[in-house]
């Protein structure tokens, strides 16, 4: 059953870039939404959580509960983001403070969004730099983004966004930044999550090789328009769209199928 529904987004910004988007996100799955840059899949994440640029006009619904979500500002959107839709976005250094240290960032977000005290929120804080696997989470708590690798800030960022018990989560290109080994440990982190949580995704990439590993249904955009839907294993053995083949082809060994994981 769907927790947050998509219909027909339309995004124009000097000229439209989305056209009649329709998508469904699930409790414990992951939608995949692909496509090459500028296809419109990070405007349509964007228009998600009302971050698209003021001069951005959007048609259309996107329905989380009984809110539309559209055209919603201020405090009605505020207590949304965060606390019911957060979001992990392709560099880490955009979402964390430099100055602020590891502990304040995640200490801040709960004692704001969920009324903890400092004491439980630090202890929650530990308990979600463990989950998310960054190491000694005790003394990482009052390190600065900049004393960790990429993939350790986006397990960071990863732990700030879950830190409230978000329903939805969106994942803007978040592994594209970091070496395989490390985009790896990412998705995997990624799919406990969903499973352990029932969190609802919206993975956005343009790499369906990272599509294959995680993702339960996928979406592919192209030039504005999503162009085929399907569950991860008949896009990769049964594509339909011409434009989906092609970007199939151009996988590395060109192996349909990904992992069924």
């Amino acid at each position: 059953m769907s927790i947050l529904t998509i219909d027909h987004l339309g995004i124009e910004i000097g000229h439209p870039l989305v056209h009649d988007l329709s998508l469904d996100l699930e409790p414990g799955r992951i939608q995949g939404l692909a496509g090459q840059s500028g296809s419109g899949k990070t405007l349509t994440s964007l228009a998600i959580l009302g971050l698209l640029p003021r001069t951005a006009r959007v048609s259309g619904s996107i329905h989380f509960g009984d809110r539309d979500l559209v055209g919603l500002t201020g405090r009605r959107l505020a207590d949304i983001r965060g606390r019911h839709i957060s979001m992990v976005f392709q560099d880490p250094s955009s979402s964390l403070h430099p100055q602020l240290t590891v502990g304040h960032q995640l200490t801040d977000h709960m004692r704001r969004h969920l009324g903890l005290g400092r004491r439980r929120a630090v202890e929650r804080a530990v308990e979600l730099l463990s989950q998310v696997k960054v190491p000694e989470p005790e003394r990482a708590l009052r390190r600065y983004p900049h004393q960790f690798s990429g993939g350790q800030r986006q397990r960071i960022a990863i732990a700030i966004a879950i830190a409230c018990e978000p329903e939805v989560l969106l994942a803007d290109e978040p592994t594209t930044a970091l070496d395989v080994t490390v985009q790896a440990g990412i998705l995997q982190l990624l799919r406990e999550l969903v499973d352990e949580r029932s969190l609802a995704v919206l993975l956005v990439t343009h790499d369906l090789g990272v599509m294959s590993a995680v993702a339960d249904d996928i979406a592919v955009m192209r030039a504005g328009r999503i162009v085929e839907r399907a569950d991860r294993h008949t896009l990769f053995h049964s594509p339909r769209s011409d434009y989906t083949r092609t970007l199939l082809e151009a996988l590395p060994g060109a192996r349909h199928g990904g992992s069924d994981a």
